[in-house]
């Protein structure tokens, strides 16, 4: 840990992290590919909460472990700490690839759609690819026009999905009838029993993705035994309510048939609410709040590389700084997107995104049972100011059991997809006997 974490990132800093990494292009373009399989608007929310309460569950788990091993990394520290130093460099690949670079491709995909129905002269593929390029090479200047961008991105984001909420609920409190959509019919439960909703929990799970910010740099924060473990459970229940209510606008704005299957579900809402050139504002605002996620990502994901090639000389590059600038982990990461958008399948890059990112969830939640059948104490006597989870352990076991269902209905449906997301897994497992430094066997 900082031995400067007393004058470190509070928990309201950690608190901002959490809700702008988590309220990304999830949130704006599941819906669509839900009702694909669903037609109850309350089988939806039901999913949405149910969403919700599996992130509650996971954020529970990390936040104690985060209290058990207070340092920055995240996967890639716990799983190395707690199994084997092989399982960690297998989670920083993870992170590189499904955790940083496909979502970013995901929200510049988003983000040029949305911008195309803002400004149709706007060109789908080239905004999707210049948004990348050029926030990329925005963070290759300095740490203060990092800040800047971001701070400036972020604080306009939440302001005017703010405004759009409040549009929305307005309307619906003019519309009472409207509202019938949300209530629950005869069929709605049955509906959640089938196995068409297992892929439209995967699109929720992506939406929540992101509970988990505030571990990358638990080392830097004030008090991070129970600062990080706070921050990752109020911003997991802010965004459970936030996530829901906005679903309930967009279900209630605009009728079933022109939602399904759309990218921009929020452009088609915003029409319906305030005219055809209200939603093109709307979507240009939505297309700017993308821009702030973009950027987060592509702000942080390139420390994680960075400290990997600190840890591993074959990766030494990457540990190489201008400024305390990664530039070459920036640009690693600028290529592997801009492969990923070359397949130009949402559906395809999130799932196969989603099953690794789940697993290596699964592990780090798994890890606090592990630390608690060790009796692993790690100052953890003090818990005035250590997180426990509460209720042990079904928090873990509902994370556990949740991510286990939907990685088993994701081979089952997706199996080429599930596949690929495997291998990414396996390959860092067989290298990393040759790349560690000590050549373990």
């Amino acid at each position: 840990m900082d031995k400067n974490s007393a004058q470190g990132i509070s928990l309201l800093t950690c608190l901002s992290l959490v809700t702008a990494t988590m309220v990304g292009t999830g949130v704006y373009t599941s819906l669509g590919f839900q009702l694909q399989d669903l037609k109850s608007g309350f089988s939806i929310l039901c999913l949405w909460v149910l969403g919700g309460l599996i992130s509650l569950c996971g954020a529970l788990s990390y936040a104690e472990v985060a209290a058990r091993i207070p340092r920055s990394g995240g996967e890639y520290t716990y799983l190395s700490e707690i199994y084997h130093p092989a399982l960690g460099f297998m989670a920083a690949c993870v992170s590189l690839i499904a955790g940083f670079a496909a979502p970013i491709s995901l929200s510049a995909i988003a983000f040029g759609t949305y911008l195309h129905a803002a400004l149709p002269v706007c060109p789908i593929r080239f905004s999707t690819v210049g948004a990348v390029v050029l926030i990329s090479l925005v963070h290759l200047r300095s740490l203060k026009t990092s800040s800047l961008l971001q701070n400036g991105m972020s604080g306009m984001k939440f302001l005017l999905i703010g405004l759009f909420i409040a549009t929305g609920v307005g309307s619906a409190f003019l519309h009472p009838d409207c509202l019938k959509l949300l209530l629950p019919q005869p069929a709605s439960l049955v509906e959640l029993t089938r196995p068409t909703s297992g892929i439209a929990l995967l699109f929720v799970l992506y939406a929540y993705s992101g509970w988990n910010a505030a571990t990358y740099l638990a080392g830097e924060v004030k008090n991070p035994r129970r600062t990080v473990g706070l921050s990752l459970v109020i911003g997991t229940l802010a965004v459970t309510l936030f996530y829901v209510v906005l679903n309930a606008v967009f279900l209630t704005a605009a009728p079933e048939n022109e939602l399904r299957g759309v990218l921009n579900v929020g452009s088609v809402a915003a029409t319906h609410l305030i005219g055809p050139v209200g939603g093109r504002i709307m979507s240009g605002i939505i297309a700017l709040g993308l821009l702030a996620s973009i950027s987060a990502l592509i702000w942080a994901g390139p420390r994680v590389t960075h400290r990997v090639g600190e840890d591993y000389p074959f990766f030494a590059r990457l540990a190489k700084t201008r400024d305390n600038i990664p530039v070459k982990a920036i640009l690693l990461q600028l290529m592997l997107v801009l492969g990923l958008i070359a397949f130009d399948s949402f559906e395809t890059i999130l799932v196969f995104a989603q099953i690794p990112l789940l697993l290596c969830l699964m592990l780090g939640v798994i890890g606090l049972i592990i630390l608690r059948k060790k009796g692993a104490d790690l100052q953890m006597s003090d818990t005035r100011t250590s997180f426990r989870c509460p209720l042990y352990p079904l928090p873990p076991m509902i994370f556990i059991l949740s991510a286990l269902a939907g990685l088993s209905y994701s081979a089952a449906t997706k199996p080429w997809i599930a596949l690929a997301g495997t291998v990414l897994m396996l390959i860092p497992l067989f290298l990393h006997r040759w790349i560690s430094p000590k050549h373990p066997s």
